[in-house]
């Protein structure tokens, strides 16, 4: 399967349509530039922001912006990587899952509905299925594919080997990445009252 190819416009409308239904609010953007600009006006002034590892985000240009220190809001990550004693930095990742806002990205999306997020310690987990108030997803619409199946076949095959080299281009030949947990999200309860929203980009972006 071609994991690297954008949907058709019936694929699209069809896999929005679905999310949609299934508590996920979502906005498509056209290019990385439209969607930088859009996440920037979902997340208000003073919130306490948090982000997963997302090349998507690199790609985008949120990860600079915000590393840049230019913003109006309380960066969580900013203050974990400051953070020199491993216990407390450990602790305040804990307490990062608590953000009022999470913004990270996805590994496949099922036209039937379900979302696929893979993780190697899966800090960035528990704000997705449950604790963080608002979570952000930012996504190239080719990680859309037919269904569940689909979706972890593709994080198998086709997004841990292209981790695993990215982690080496970071951090040099002896390390390596893995997949220690996979989230499958189904559906947003509205009992829970939080807010998903995923921006989907008509760009090939991210793994």
């Amino acid at each position: 399967m071609d994991y690297d190819h954008l949907p058709t416009y019936d694929r699209l409308q069809k896999t929005i349509g679905v999310l949609l239904r299934n508590g996920v609010n979502v906005t498509l953007q056209e290019t990385r530039e439209f969607a930088l600009e859009e996440l920037k006006k979902l997340i208000p002034p003073g919130a306490r922001l948090m982000t997963g590892a997302s090349v998507t985000l690199e790609q985008i240009g949120f990860i600079p912006f915000l590393m840049g220190g230019q913003h109006p809001w309380k960066y969580l990550k900013a203050e974990i990587l400051e953070e020199e004693d491993p216990e407390q930095r450990a602790s305040l990742r804990r307490q990062a899952a608590m953000a009022d806002f999470y913004v990270g990205s996805v590994q496949g999306i099922a036209e039937t509905g379900e979302i696929l997020i893979a993780s190697a310690t899966g800090s960035q987990l528990p704000a997705y299925a449950y604790s963080s108030p608002n979570v952000i997803w930012v996504a190239g619409s080719q990680k859309i594919v037919p269904d569940l199946d689909a979706a972890i076949r593709r994080v198998r095959e086709y997004v841990f080997p292209r981790e695993d080299i990215h982690m080496k281009q970071l951090y040099g030949p002896g390390s390596s990445s893995l997949i220690g947990k996979i989230l499958i999200f189904e559906r947003e309860s509205p009992l829970v009252q939080r807010k998903i929203h995923l921006i989907l980009i008509n760009e090939v972006l991210g793994f």
